[in-house]
């Protein structure tokens, strides 16, 4: 199959300020290419599947932003696919939107029904597919177009990796600034350590639950002298959440 090749490379005028991670699972190589050749000019970071296995092997590596699902795969369907991502709380956030050469409206409300979050069929051409990206993505991450998450005094700027308090950049590590990251986009929300674990640093990293404490504490030790440590509570007996500053 081939794709409609009227792809200009220059830069849209929306051209994404975040780095966005898109999954494409799709087993046809030419369709691969060409995905990851022009959303890879427009700033996106594409990983790459050709089946439902080595789907599930990336997902549990990282996590990413949007996926592109190929309905036809030669190990599952990528229906059933999308029905297994959005029945998992570690995946069920991540929009989808499904690839297909099926045209039928019975097809589309089945792929919608699913959980995908929209639907194009094949062959498409680029434009498209990068203007259904970012209209789902402004769905479903309201910060797509600003580089900064703000809650109170604290600022994460995800550009430039600094965190701001009241104007003042604190220096943190890598991982607290990941840690930060998921408490800012997921706040008032309580977590196990398990949960942060896998969340943070991924569920094929083999990492003792006793780090997360160790990480929190040098998280709250960065934030205390600007008196914002008790943003980030301990819930006894289950584990930590992130309360916005009022």
């Amino acid at each position: 199959m081939e794709l409609q090749s009227d792809y200009e490379l220059q830069k849209p005028s929306n051209f994404p300020m975040r780095t966005y991670r898109i999954l494409i699972v799709e087993d046809e190589k030419p369709i691969r290419d060409m995905v990851y050749f022009a959303l890879g000019s427009d700033g996106y970071e594409i990983i790459e599947a050709v089946d439902g296995r080595g789907a599930t092997e990336k997902l549990a590596q990282q996590t990413p932003h949007l996926i592109l699902m190929d309905w036809m795969l030669p190990d599952v369907s990528g229906l059933e696919l999308v029905r297994r991502i959005k029945r998992d709380d570690l995946t069920r956030e991540i929009p989808i939107i499904m690839l297909t050469a099926k045209t039928e409206e019975r097809d589309k409300i089945e792929g919608l029904d699913s959980g995908a979050d929209d639907y194009i069929t094949k062959p498409f051409s680029i434009k498209e597919l990068s203007a259904r990206i970012r209209a789902v993505l402004r769905r479903s991450d309201p910060n797509e177009h600003d580089n900064k998450l703000m809650h109170g005094r604290l600022v994460l700027d995800l550009d430039a990796h600094h965190v701001l308090i009241d104007g003042q950049q604190i220096e943190v590590g890598p991982t607290e600034f990941r840690l930060l990251e998921f408490f800012m986009t997921h706040s008032d929300k309580v977590y196990s350590r398990a949960q942060l674990l896998d969340f943070v640093w991924g569920r094929s990293k083999f990492v003792e639950e006793r780090t997360v404490d160790v990480h929190i504490l040098r998280l709250r030790k960065l934030l205390k002298p600007h008196d914002c440590h008790t943003m980030v509570q301990t819930v006894r007996g289950y584990g930590y959440r992130f309360v916005v500053e009022k």
